[in-house]
């Protein structure tokens, strides 16, 4: 018996847009150009392929001459492999309560790596000196998992940003007592824009130790790299990273994609462009009366409160959810191919809903 002959074809309209994550967004076309030009032909599996390597050249000229770059699938999977590296089995990790290993990893951390997260509230989502030491004691207490790592998440998941020299105090906090400094970079582009500065500024100048560096939210299909900037911090990255089902048998087609975003300006072009397009949708928003914008617009993410019903009606004609739905706080992502009309179309849904 013959299998049914199908054809692939589209199955969504390519012109919607929302605002529900940056996720939503597709690959950006010079992406997708890369992806194609590493296809054909046979290339070494599991990392040893051209592309791979030649990523590392460019990954070294963003975060200095010892970084090293170690492609995974995914955000939770970089993190994971990440921690594992620098703890022990009975090593803890201190972290912004609203950090997304905290909330939004399924315990991924602390099932699949075994570790012990130490949560801190936080108004703005962002860790300082002494919001960590009100977790960074008990080191010789065998009752208490060991603080050994700080991560930190930039920009963070309420769209804030830490400066450099934030992030430097961190270090030198973390350090002092032994530490290491792990920075969550799922949205590490849109940062980089935002501040107007190299990545490396904020990273391994400020003295991070490693970082998961994100992919995915800024145009890659799929795809994000654990960076080792010190070297001397981490145990064994091939080996945890195998473990935790994160090495691809086909990693050129990760690798090419990092290379592709990474090698010129794609990152920062993708990054300004979806800031800008979050600092439209902010302006378009301070001007409807009733509508609350909770926290600074500093990357891609506009977080606002207003009336529950108006945004169940507003939901039904743009995507985008509930950050405290008990609260009415809502969040709203820009991404790199979102346009000027369909912020100003969002827009004035909002004030035809917040007018009826």
């Amino acid at each position: 018996m013959n299998p049914p002959k199908t054809d692939a074809r589209r199955h969504h309209d390519p012109d919607v847009r929302g605002f529900a994550s940056d996720n939503y967004a597709g690959a950006h076309p010079e992406v997708l150009a890369a992806l194609a030009l590493a296809n054909g032909g046979h290339q070494v599996a599991y990392g040893e392929d051209a592309y791979t390597e030649n990523l590392q050249q460019i990954v070294r000229g963003h975060f200095g001459a010892t970084a090293e770059a170690f492609p995974v699938f995914n955000g939770t999977g970089a993190n994971v492999v990440a921690l594992q590296a620098v703890t022990d089995r009975w090593g803890a990790v201190i972290c912004a309560e609203s950090a997304h290993i905290n909330v939004d990893e399924c315990g991924a951390p602390e099932r699949v790596g075994g570790l012990k997260l130490l949560t801190v509230p936080t108004p703005d989502g962002k860790l300082t000196p002494e919001l960590i030491d009100r977790q960074a004691y008990g080191w010789d207490d065998e009752h208490r998992a060991m603080p050994q790592v700080v991560s930190i998440t930039q920009s963070t998941e309420l769209g804030t940003l830490y400066t450099p020299a934030e992030i430097r105090a961190i270090c030198e906090h973390a350090h002092a007592h032994g530490m290491t400094v792990h920075l969550d970079g799922s949205r590490i582009a849109n940062a980089a824009a935002s501040l107007d500065v190299p990545m490396r500024t904020f990273t391994n100048a400020a003295g991070v130790d490693l970082l998961s560096l994100g992919g995915t939210k800024n145009g890659a299909v799929f795809g994000e790299a654990v960076v080792v900037i010190n070297p001397d911090a981490v145990r064994h990255m091939k080996h945890l990273r195998k473990l935790s089902m994160q090495l691809a048998s086909k990693m050129r087609f990760v690798s090419v994609q990092l290379e592709a975003l990474l090698a010129k300006d794609l990152w920062l072009r993708n990054a300004r462009h979806s800031n800008e397009m979050a600092q439209r949708l902010a302006e378009g928003v301070r001007a409807v009366h009733g509508v609350e914008i909770l926290h600074p617009v500093q990357a891609n993410a506009v977080f606002a409160q207003l009336p529950h019903d108006v945004v169940e009606r507003l939901q039904k004609k743009f995507r985008f959810y509930f950050w405290d739905e008990a609260a009415g706080v809502v969040r709203w992502m820009c991404s790199f191919d979102t346009r000027e009309d369909d912020v100003d179309a969002f827009v004035a849904a909002l004030k035809e809903e917040m007018a009826r």
